[in-house]
């Protein structure tokens, strides 16, 4: 009979293996059936692997480790008034009650109760009449007639004006709707617009918007601070594969304060970062992937930093699994950003003083820290949940602390990452995308939606303005008041009413 030492020290194995088997169910359930991922597994293999790793399971039961923790109360809902006092008042009903309208003059007014209800105008297409008089001099009949010229209009010798075509863009790239959904909404709206002329305008509002695009690609390269992420776009090449679908990428460049910029491409290798990042110099954070550490290694004035939440991620996966070891690790992540909420409210959020703060108060916490997982690695199984994530920090510990000797980083990528996920959804809307070539023209439409949303612009009159504006400027004219980081609406209030307008120079 084996000694006592050994049966424990197998019975503890047993439970950590059991553990990891756990957690692998409850992942490859959530691949399966929970659809929040884009690739597509093969189901069939997969349920044959969980039946496999639920026998197993069924071997043993591990006993449930409880863990108490305090958790911050959430803030108070706003009243449902919060949410619309800033919708207009268009219509106002007054209700007087049976007795006053029977006897008016048996009763005085001493007040008012004041209530209201939301309510909605469907949208309608409508035709916008332009009248150009014709004149003639009354003297000199010899002399040609005078007519004002036609106004300028995206698409010259169309009928689309500029807010039809701003619709049609903010419709696809934010609010996710085909082309083909869109054609049957307009039916209902009054007309039929087909889907190919809708793609026409795509194109060119894309064309039209490319130098703005260029110019916020420019200064995002410019500066000394950039985020970037990537996500995957199927896109269909009938000259390749026909009937079926490609991988292509949309690479997204960001920066705190700044634009949101998406760049097509159709691989993510690592040349293609550093084509999308030619010259730059600065500090290059990012989630992870290897391509841009390389590209810092390549090019030594770039200083890599990494992303804190993508560490906590894995330890918060770990939590069903190891929920004392994963908490504890969680509470120390949660001490650096309590660090810098306190920071950003009593308003030391200069990029000196920040760097200063950094490595006076990150030390003691990220030397914990670093011990603990370090302890935690070596007891862990490296294919459990718990062990993939302390391998995860300890690879990429250089690039997390490295924030620590700079103050103009953010701890985390999320900003991009909130960019993106529209993108996403989009995606299981109109599912890939018609061309290869086309991926640019998305990539321009994302970026000034994505600016316009980070700067708390509503995309339609930003388009709506801007696609007016475009067809009169020359190649001289300034396109920076353009930027959405230094827009300012100058236009007629989307819902004024057309009736009669008369235009004067």
């Amino acid at each position: 009979m084996p000694p006592i030492e050994a049966v424990l020290e197998e019975n503890r194995s047993l439970k950590q293996e059991i553990a990891a088997l756990r957690a692998e169910i409850d992942w490859l359930k959530k691949r399966v059936f929970g659809g929040a991922k884009s690739e597509r597994l093969d189901a069939a293999q997969l349920l044959l692997r969980l039946e496999a790793l639920e026998k197993l399971e069924r071997k043993a039961e591990c006993e449930p480790q409880v863990v108490t923790y305090e958790r911050q109360s959430s803030k108070p809902r706003q009243a449902p008034a919060e949410h619309f006092k800033n919708l207009p008042v268009k219509e106002t009903v007054e209700i007087v009650p049976d007795e006053v309208k029977a006897d008016p003059e048996m009763f005085e007014r001493i007040g008012q109760e004041e209530t209201f209800e939301v309510d909605i105008q469907p949208p309608r297409l409508f035709k916008r009449k332009i009248v150009r008089p014709k004149f003639r001099h009354r003297l000199n009949r010899s002399r040609p007639p005078l007519v004002a010229p036609a106004p300028v209009r995206p698409v010259q010798g169309g009928y689309a004006s500029a807010g039809l075509i701003a619709w049609v863009a903010m419709a696809k790239y934010a609010d996710h709707l085909p082309l083909h959904r869109q054609e049957k909404m307009f039916e209902r709206w009054g007309a039929r617009i087909s889907r190919q002329s809708m793609a026409d305008w795509i194109a060119l509002a894309a064309r039209e918007l490319e130098p703005i695009y260029k110019l916020m690609l420019r200064v995002l390269r410019e500066g000394n601070y950039v985020q970037v992420d990537e996500t995957p776009v199927r896109c269909h090449d009938p000259d390749i594969k026909r009937g079926k679908t490609l991988q292509g990428w949309l690479w997204v460049l960001s920066r705190p304060g700044g634009d949101v910029v998406f760049v097509w491409r159709l691989s993510r290798r690592h040349d293609e970062l550093a084509k999308l990042l030619p010259d730059y110099r600065g500090t290059l954070q990012d989630d992870g992937y290897q391509a841009y550490a390389s590209l810092a290694k390549l090019r030594d004035p770039i200083e890599y930093v990494g992303c804190w939440p993508h560490a906590r991620r894995k330890f918060h996966e770990a939590l069903k699994e190891s929920p004392v070891a994963a908490l504890h690790v969680l509470r120390l992540i949660g001490h650096l950003y309590s660090y810098e909420r306190q920071w950003k409210e009593q308003g030391r959020c200069g990029p000196a003083l920040r760097a200063s703060l950094r490595a006076g108060h990150f030390g003691l916490t990220l030397s914990l820290l670093r011990r603990t997982v370090e302890r935690l690695a070596q007891r862990a199984l490296p294919k459990s949940l718990l062990g993939k994530a302390c391998s995860y920090l300890l690879n990429q510990w250089e690039s997390l602390v490295a924030h620590c000797r700079i103050g103009h980083t953010e701890l985390d990528n999320n900003l991009v990452e909130n960019a993106i996920r529209p993108s996403a959804v989009g995606k299981k809307n109109w599912l890939f995308i018609g061309h290869p070539e086309v991926g640019d023209r998305s990539a321009i439409l994302y970026s000034i939606i994505a600016s316009c949303r980070r700067h708390g612009i509503e995309p339609y009159a930003y388009l709506r303005d801007v696609l007016s504006r475009l067809p009169t400027m020359t190649t001289r004219d300034d396109l920076t008041v353009l930027l959405p980081s230094r827009w300012k609406a100058n236009t007629l209030p989307i819902e004024a009413t057309v009736e009669n307008v008369t235009l004067s120079k």
